[in-house]
């Protein structure tokens, strides 16, 4: 920590260097009485408005570039570049591969440059190789800006994770990684203390929805599929259907990124949004977090401790079991059309798969929002639908076109628990540096079950594809072991810290500041700023 103790008749001082500090830590100090509820309740509300939008519209935009693939392999991409099966699945697999080479440094490149600046520089480049997508040829073409590709979207889930817990509070969680909610937490919610920070929350009623990042995925895939439909409709002779999906998400990517730039804040600290009274506020709402903002200062001992935390290799297994079956993204359209399909119809029965992923995702996260220490028990229980799913599409008869297509999307709607498990990593660990290379874990993982996950469609499968079928099953059933397993460890980690006596550490840490006259005072730093880790942090409990 970098800690240094003086101890006097009058006062034990500990000093510390500013590096050290949450940069949020001079802001809360500025404050002298406490939080007003009410007013805490319209700054977070201000938040929602600035930030949520934005957040929606590049997840949006995210996922509907990510569809691109599969939805152009109905519009002529196979033909026109001459792509075998292998090719095709390697298209795949190597955007990916980008995204995992580059994620670790996406998160340090988070962690040391303005957030919302970083991630517009990589929103316009990925737009600018989306509408590039339209000029290749050939395999080789495609490869190459299928990489880019990846290592420029590695930084948006990295990104927003660290945007959320920056300007929410753990109890907010949740709620705006799957969904949002406006005018809701009408009464003033409990302050974080060990007695109940993780066996009392205060969940809420709501009266007005709005759409979230991630719940917006499924919402931007009936989007995809009518651009889709449209594109089938242009006639020109420079431009095929699929080059036309091309360019036409290539632009609104371009749009987001110029608006990301101007509008998307870095952290409160200095959000354009807020006067220099709302910053402090805003810092002091998230301070029941016990993880603070951010700190610029890269920590080897809490990349460190990350990498020795069972629960960051728990959560990455978990991510990498769960991504294998979102390889039937790229799939569904080829599958549908095996079914008996024409493209037309294929390109709109896409809109119901993202009918029933968004259900299932908003179902999910009000369930896990309502019910208090329930994020395990909720995504479990989501995995029996795919479960069900694999089953009766292995077992249907292949005459049973209807019935084979039903079972598809009730396979679809284990959305939920990768969704929860996003919000769960990030209301389980503090410390800024060990925050970033869980984050980079887990997604590192994802991205390796991403690109092994296109590999298990082989052409001898076909039609029935039992295998991939199989294959996905098996990892439904270890995805509830993990979730399973990640909630034995965190209770007991609780319970431990539950018995122990409360002790003092860091109660007593102060920070030098020169005013204007070039006088020396000594402000004490709360806690929650010191950018302590979660097992640093004996008052620090586990959401379960």
């Amino acid at each position: 920590m970098g800690l240094f103790s003086n101890t006097s008749d009058e006062k034990r001082h500990v000093s510390i260097e500013s590096k050290q500090l949450d940069t949020g830590a001079q802001l809360d100090a500025s404050l002298h009485a406490p939080l007003d509820p009410d007013e805490s309740l319209r700054i977070r509300r201000k938040i929602d408005r600035h930030i949520l939008p934005l957040m929606c519209v590049l997840y949006c935009i995210q996922f509907m570039d990510k569809a691109t693939l599969g939805n152009s392999s109905i519009l002529g991409i196979l033909k026109a570049t001459h792509l075998t099966t292998n090719q095709y699945n390697w298209l795949g697999t190597i955007f990916f591969l980008g995204y995992l080479a580059f994620e670790f440094p996406q998160n340090l490149a988070l962690q040391r440059f303005p957030v919302g600046k970083w991630m517009s520089l990589n929103i316009f480049i990925w737009g600018v190789a989306l509408c590039c997508h339209a000029a290749c040829k050939n395999f080789a073409g495609l490869f190459a800006i299928r990489f880019v590709l990846g290592i420029c979207e590695g930084s948006t889930t990295a990104g927003f994770m660290i945007v959320s817990s920056m300007f929410y509070t753990r109890r907010e969680h949740t709620a705006r990684i799957g969904y949002c909610r406006k005018n809701c937490d009408q009464s003033p919610l409990p302050p974080f203390t060990p007695s109940n920070s993780s066996n009392e929350w205060s969940w809420f009623e709501s009266q007005v929805f709005l759409p979230s990042p991630t719940l917006i995925d499924f919402a931007a895939q009936i989007i995809s599929s009518f651009i889709s439909f449209g594109t089938l409709h242009i006639h020109t002779t420079v431009f095929e259907p699929w080059q036309w999906l091309m360019i036409i998400t290539g632009t609104l990517t371009l749009i987001t990124a110029l608006s990301f730039f101007f509008l998307f804040p870095d952290s409160p600290t200095n959000a354009w949004f807020l006067t220099e009274d709302e910053r402090a506020k805003a810092v002091r709402r998230i301070k029941e977090n016990q993880t603070g903002v951010e700190n610029k200062h890269f920590k080897m001992e809490q990349m460190i401790e990350a990498l020795t935390d069972p629960k960051t290799w728990l959560f990455a297994l978990f991510s990498a079991f769960n991504a294998i079956p979102a390889s039937l993204g790229n799939q569904l359209q080829i599958m549908i059309v095996s079914f008996g399909f024409s493209p037309l119809q294929t390109t709109l029965l896409g809109c119901v798969s993202g009918v029933v992923g968004t259900v299932s995702i908003f179902t999910g996260v009000t369930i896990a929002s309502r019910i208090p220490n329930s994020i395990a028990w909720v995504g479990i229980v989501y995995f029996v639908p795919g479960l069900l799913g694999v089953f009766l599409v292995n077992f249907l008869p292949w005459h049973d076109k209807v019935g084979l297509l039903f079972s598809i999307w009730i396979q679809i709607a284990s959305a939920p628990s990768f969704v929860l498990s996003l919000a769960w990593v990030s209301q389980t660990t503090a410390g800024h540096t060990k925050r970033i290379t869980t984050n980079a874990i887990k997604l590192s993982a994802l991205c390796i079950g991403s690109a092994v996950g296109p590999f298990i469609w082989r052409a001898k499968y076909k039609p029935r594809n039992h295998v991939p079928w199989i294959i996905i099953g098996v990892c439904h059933l270890s995805g509830m072991v993990l979730l399973f397993s990640i909630r034995v460890l965190l209770a007991r980690e609780n319970k431990r810290r539950d018995a122990e006596p409360l002790g003092d550490s860091f109660n007593d840490v102060y920070v030098v500041r020169i005013d204007e006259d070039g006088n020396r005072t000594e402000v004490k730093v709360s806690k929650e700023f010191l950018d302590l880790t979660d097992r640093q942090n004996r008052d620090f409990r586990y959401v379960l």
